[in-house]
């Protein structure tokens, strides 16, 4: 059975193309639910909003998605709204995991070198009394309390789990869309 997928990406690679072929490769397939996703990202011209509103729209979008793709780009790392993306996605229980898009050749037949991933800026600890999960961004080298979405609860940790920081890209796969033959394989990447 197919699955729903948010995509979160960096629109430079929309423009450059590299976002279309991962998102688009199920045209080519014999039908959506052969190729294992249906696509349930928001486009980022639609960032234009204010931030409530930008929240709701995402927060509208991965709704009902079971999984969020994140498509790893040159700056993707560094995107205010993917890092949303993507710590929403966890609170709400997705799969979540990343495909490098750079070896695809973009819109002037080049490919570029891996982007940052962005699952390595992002974690989480549990709180001391192990109740709840706390959010955070890693920048310039050192571990902030996550601005954009505060923590949740959750089912008690052990104390051996608390007082430290989890980095996302401990818990969650990454993938190279050429190396892993995404083309094949994407189906199998979601839960």
């Amino acid at each position: 059975m197919a699955k729903r997928v948010f995509f979160s990406f960096h629109y430079q690679d929309v423009i450059d193309f590299r976002a279309n072929v991962v998102r688009n490769h199920w045209v080519s397939k014999p039908d959506r639910a052969s190729a294992g996703f249906f696509d349930a990202s928001i486009w980022e011209s639609a960032k234009k909003t204010g931030d409530i509103a930008l929240k709701r729209l995402i927060n509208g979008a991965i709704k009902n998605t079971s999984n969020t793709c994140v498509l790893i780009g040159s700056d993707t790392f560094n995107r205010k709204w993917v890092s949303y993306e993507i710590m929403k996605s966890m609170q709400v229980g997705n799969h979540i995991f990343g495909v490098h898009i750079n070896g695809i050749k973009g819109k002037d037949g080049k490919t570029k070198t891996k982007g940052s991933n962005p699952l390595y800026f992002l974690g989480y600890s549990f709180s001391d009394d192990g109740t709840k999960i706390n959010l955070h961004d890693y920048i310039n080298g050192k571990w902030i309390k996550y601005p954009d979405l505060d923590g949740y609860s959750v089912n008690k940790v052990d104390e051996k789990y608390r007082n430290k920081i989890y980095r996302l890209s401990e818990d969650y796969p990454v993938y190279d869309w050429n190396g892993d033959d995404g083309y094949k394989n994407f189906s199998k990447w979601t839960k």
